[in-house]
């Protein structure tokens, strides 16, 4: 098997030897019909490339970085998965970072692009990997990069996600159609975009049905489960409970959840809950978790598609991708309690 080379493959294949090799260095600018011909002859004789010789003559590593603030987050695995699945079906394959929601880590994990060791980065964080000057605002120097959940806010950086204003206020406007108006937020970190968003959302759907807006309407923790614990117990000390709880994330809604069976409140008799993300683990809460859903397979697969054409220098669909969300009604909302 180890004397198997192209000049085999593309007679067995039925094509020539130029097709054989840009269907393993390039596979995008090969027709679907002839890659998956040329696959499967590549599949059944066991060939392995000489990544390295061709790495050598692109000057690229056909490799690339995405980073994430947390690896046990279930929200970030249909990304992930996708980032996978079109890299490797355009001849790349995928470095993992967990940055532990560390900008060190980020930096270090960035710097394998600038080292040539990857082409590109996907971030899962609002803070740039990489040296910027603020005043210039000056970007042509960075590597290939995109940004793609807590988004990058710099002008020309490729960024793929939903419209957290427009969710925040549709999630917002669900509960408010449901009768409620004692809606208490369970938000993330405050500095972050997505929560700034949201709460924007937030507001102004309650604006609009002429419900004052307070500042104990707020709370602010984190996106973990027991950030949703904590926070609970705390507003459920109040003298007057909220009839509607709204959380900026759905592993907060686990949590949230979690307290409300311990102090014997019937959701959504009691108290409705609704969240974001439409993270798979949602559909199996008791009750069942209504939420905004971001479309997670779409974000993978569009960012991993805007990094590989900004790296082979094809100009991408958009420097900012605004994929649609979807409102899932389950059974963790209801009326307001009579």
């Amino acid at each position: 098997m180890t004397k198997i080379n192209i000049k085999q493959i593309a007679a067995i294949a039925g094509v020539c030897q130029a097709t054989v090799s840009r269907t393993l260095s390039d596979p995008s600018i090969v027709s679907e019909r002839t890659r998956n011909k040329v696959m499967k002859v590549v599949d059944n004789l066991g060939y392995t490339p000489n990544r390295l010789g061709a790495s050598l003559r692109s000057g690229r590593s056909n490799s690339v970085v995405v980073t994430l603030p947390d690896i046990t987050n279930p929200y970030f695995s249909p990304i992930i998965r996708e980032n996978e699945r079109i890299a490797l079906s355009r001849g790349y394959s995928v470095l993992l970072g967990d940055t532990l929601d560390d900008p060190s880590l980020s930096k270090k994990f960035a710097s394998m692009v600038k080292t040539k060791q990857a082409d590109g980065i996907i971030t899962n964080s609002q803070v740039l990997p990489f040296e910027f000057d603020e005043k210039t605002q000056d970007i042509s120097h960075l590597p290939p990069i995109v940004s793609i959940s807590e988004t990058i806010n710099i002008e020309g950086i490729h960024t793929v996600s939903v419209d957290n204003f427009e969710v925040g206020k549709l999630a917002t406007q669900h509960l408010i159609e449901l009768g409620h108006t004692d809606i208490v937020a369970i938000a993330g970190p405050i500095h972050l975009n997505t929560v700034i968003e949201r709460t924007k959302g937030f507001k102004a759907a309650l604006k609009a049905a002429n419900i004052p807006f307070k500042d104990n309407m707020i709370l602010h923790g984190d996106y973990s489960a027991d950030s949703g614990v904590e926070l609970t117990s705390e507003f459920l000390q109040r003298k007057k409970r909220p009839t509607a709880i709204f959380s900026f994330g759905d592993m907060i809604s686990i949590g949230v959840l979690h307290v409300l069976r311990e102090f014997d409140y019937s959701v959504p008799e009691d108290i409705s809950v609704i969240s974001i993300d439409g993270i798979y683990l949602g559909k199996y809460t008791a009750p069942p978790l209504t939420t905004v859903a971001q479309p997670m397979d779409l974000i993978g697969k569009k960012s991993m598609e805007v990094l590989l054409n900004l790296i082979e220098d094809k100009k991408p669909e958009s420097n900012k991708i605004i994929v649609p969300h979807e409102l899932i009604i389950r059974k963790s909302t209801g009326p307001v309690p009579k």
